[in-house]
């Protein structure tokens, strides 16, 4: 045991010196990253619930240790399994920062608020270096860049149900493209100004992502039938250069849905640097039993299956 965390201890701090000094062996890893699988480092937005946050990700194989550096060579995760896990070993290793409210108009009482620029400030571009020991106790470096190119949130995010065949009905969800982020744009201008953000209208969206997802409370819900696909989801992805900018959710995922099941739909634009912003639409009643709507006397209006509002708003 002391030869293992003697040679672990050297192994590390060997790799570490690489890689706060100069970092050359890093900086010109080769695709798709280094000695890894895959890293990268990105800012998710949701548009819609207006929250921002830091991800990052970081495929290796068999890994014991791990740790992410950022541009200035400071150590800001690192990862040490021990006991079972440590002797399973770990590949790929994803972290999800808290995702604060970026607005006060989307807040509540007692929220941190992050704005936009607070984000940018805390957040440093640049490269980002990885690093991870394996089993073999040998060492793994890659690099990523982080950027502040945020493509903008898609808009008129909509959820139809179409009869195609008698019987048969299909889910299309169709979407714009946007021209800022959503509830995060606050200041959006000025650091767009100021060259610290991209314009997000200008920003390449290399894939578009729209989910389909249950939306069931497994904390409040009893009915046993919408438990069972509680978090179920139907995901597609299309190239950032489709022309037709919407999906079918077929027949046959939503027929194996119960009654009166509740859902929501996210659809994400993924620029070229990973970074993505989403924006989400709810309350949607897949197999509504009754989409007409009866009256509730409490609420004072007209509550589909799913007790969703029924909105009678007459377009044509």
């Amino acid at each position: 045991m002391k030869m293992r965390n003697s040679k672990s201890t050297s192994v590390l701090a060997a790799a570490v010196a690489a890689l706060v000094g100069s970092g050359a062996g890093i900086a010109h890893a080769t695709e798709p990253c280094g000695d890894f699988g895959e890293c990268k480092a990105l800012t998710e937005i949701n548009s819609s619930d207006g929250d921002i946050g830091f991800h990052f990700l970081m495929d290796g194989d068999s890994l014991i240790y791990g740790a992410v550096f950022n541009p200035r060579h400071r150590k800001i995760f690192a990862y040490y399994p021990k006991r079972e896990l440590r002797r399973q070993t770990s590949t790929e290793l994803f972290q999800e920062s808290a995702e604060p409210p970026c607005s006060l108009a989307v807040a509540e009482e007692g929220d941190d608020v992050v704005t936009l620029a607070d984000f940018t400030d805390r957040w440093h571009t640049g490269t980002y270096y990885f690093f991870g020991i394996n089993s073999d106790w040998e060492p793994q470096f890659g690099s990523t860049e982080f950027t502040f190119d945020l493509p903008a949130a898609p808009e008129d995010v909509e959820w139809e149900i179409e009869e195609d065949e008698p019987g048969e009905f299909e889910g299309e969800i169709s979407w714009e493209e946007g021209e800022d982020l959503g509830e995060c744009s606050d200041e959006l201008d000025d650091l767009i100004a100021a060259g610290v953000v991209a314009d997000p209208e200008g920003v390449e969206v290399a894939q578009w992502e729209v989910v389909l997802e249950i939306d069931v409370d497994v904390e409040e819900e009893e009915d046993e039938d919408l438990l069972a696909v509680a978090g179920v989801k139907h995901v597609v992805r299309l190239p950032g250069s489709a022309e037709e900018l919407e999906v079918e959710v077929p027949d046959d995922f939503l027929e194996t849905l119960p009654e009166d099941t509740p859902a929501k739909v996210e659809v994400g634009a993924i620029g070229v640097d990973d970074n993505a912003t989403f924006t989400e639409i709810d309350e949607i009643c897949i197999n509504d039993t009754d989409p007409l709507g009866t009256y509730d006397a409490e609420e004072d209006a007209l509550l589909n299956g799913c007790g969703f509002e029924v909105d009678t708003d007459d377009d044509d």
